[in-house]
């Protein structure tokens, strides 16, 4: 069965004015739009289009009135729970240092809360529900910037000396800042104990000494000599960060981790532990559908030091980009190492899609190798209309518009001039 789908984008403060509405051929509302989101999460479920045809308003409804018909018996069999999100995001400001637990550490966070009676909307609940919440990101516009996992021991260092050279031909030198943040880099945990250190003493603690330091890092960051060397655009995003959000740890504990530039078409794989912030971009998102953050920077809502340093995972790595598979023409995928979900990017480059494929399911010339679906799917239409052909029939999505597919319709094929994004499970 195919079945349209929608949703109006999430208004968040550091959404872009411009990008979901371009993305989808339609005027700007001329306020932020952060997020576009299209699965069943019970937060904004997707709307459906011509609801008489399954006799229901929303993607979440239909999925708990009758899971067989929505998901398959496979996966209903398991819950009646779509288990991913596909979002369309738009960052034009940066957004909160955060991190994701583990499945065992979300299920043990949600027991724990719940058995201490913390209601579920309270400020400083960290656990909303019992899942994980691993995440990809796909560049969609030319870059796309974010911060991701912690850098290597041997570039920490490097930046700190880029800072030491910057403070000494300074015109007033503050060396003792820098040798406090130096001393936290040496003990026997440096990442963990540096970042505790700035979240617990840079958010009103006792000392002072951690504000002193963001302050000194802030302005060092913006010397010639910082511009100039090999980290200069860590450093340019010190002063990005500094701007949106003055004095907070976050300013300095970016430096600790990888700026990633993506270009079109490149991904990362945000795993449990990784600590992360988007920064600016378009991008399509595909996550497991939970709402459990543990935030670590750059926001006013809520930190739990605690708990986020439990979750985070402070092995250094490099930036965790994961490549797509070719699986057939004009057909890659992104897999990552969970069941949740998997991302289709589908270009058939297919001429227009006929006005009787649209009735009769008649493809265009040019179709895409066949896709078997693992689950139910999600298809957003990026650039132009595509055609998908399952086996009852075919339906067309324009650009920007999203489709419903379950199960039974695997495999798929797509045509037409768009680029077909197609989220579903994993194996």
């Amino acid at each position: 069965m195919f079945v349209s789908i929608g949703n109006t984008p999430r208004d968040y403060a550091w959404g872009s004015t411009t990008a979901i509405a371009e993305f989808r051929g339609v005027a700007a509302s001329g306020t932020p739009e952060a997020e576009l989101w299209l699965g069943a999460h019970p937060g904004s479920p997707a709307r459906i289009f011509g609801a008489a045809s399954v006799g229901h308003a929303d993607l979440a409804e239909w999925i708990a009135a009758d899971p067989v018909a929505a998901l398959g018996p496979e996966l209903a069999a398991r819950g009646a729970r779509l288990p991913f999100l596909l979002k369309v995001l738009a960052a034009a400001e940066p957004l909160s240092l955060q991190a994701h637990p583990t499945p065992e550490q979300a299920r043990a966070g949600f027991a724990r809360e719940e058995s201490e009676g913390v209601e579920l909307t309270a400020f400083d609940r960290n656990y909303k529900d019992e899942f994980h919440k691993p995440e990809l990101i796909v560049a969609v516009s030319d870059t796309f910037d974010a911060l991701s996992g912690f850098r290597p021991l041997d570039e920490v260092a490097g930046v700190l000396q880029v800072l030491r050279d910057a403070d000494a031909a300074s015109a007033d030198p503050q060396p003792s800042a820098l040798d406090l943040l130096a001393g936290h880099l040496s003990s026997a945990q440096p990442l963990r104990d540096t970042v505790e250190w700035l979240l617990r003493d840079g958010r009103g603690g006792d000392t002072g000494e951690a504000s002193w330091v963001i302050e000194r890092v802030t302005a060092l960051a913006a010397s010639a000599i910082a511009l100039d060397s090999a980290y200069a655009r860590s450093f340019e995003t010190v002063g990005a960060l500094a701007e949106a959000y003055p004095g907070d740890p976050g300013i300095v504990i970016s430096l600790l981790l990888n700026r990633v530039r993506l270009r079109r078409g490149e991904s990362l794989y945000l795993a449990a532990g990784n600590i992360h912030a988007y920064l600016e971009g378009l991008g399509i998102e595909l996550m497991a559908a939970s709402d459990n953050v543990l935030r670590g920077g750059l926001t006013p809502k809520h930190i739990d030091v605690a708990e986020l340093l439990e979750v985070l995972d402070f092995t250094p790595i490099a930036p965790p980009r994961l490549e797509p598979e070719r699986v057939g023409e004009g057909v890659e995928v992104f897999r990552p190492d969970v069941p949740d979900f998997v991302l289709y990017r589908v270009e058939a480059r297919g001429a227009e899609v006929p006005d009787a494929a649209r009735s009769d399911a008649a493809g265009s010339d040019a179709a895409s190798a066949p896709i078997t679906l693992d689950g139910p799917a999600i298809v957003l239409a990026e650039g132009g209309e595509v055609l998908v052909t399952g086996a009852s029939g075919a339906a067309s999505v324009a650009r920007g518009d999203s489709l419903y597919v379950t199960p039974d319709e695997q495999p798929i094929t797509v045509s037409g001039p768009g680029v077909a994004w197609i989220a579903t499970t994993g194996r």
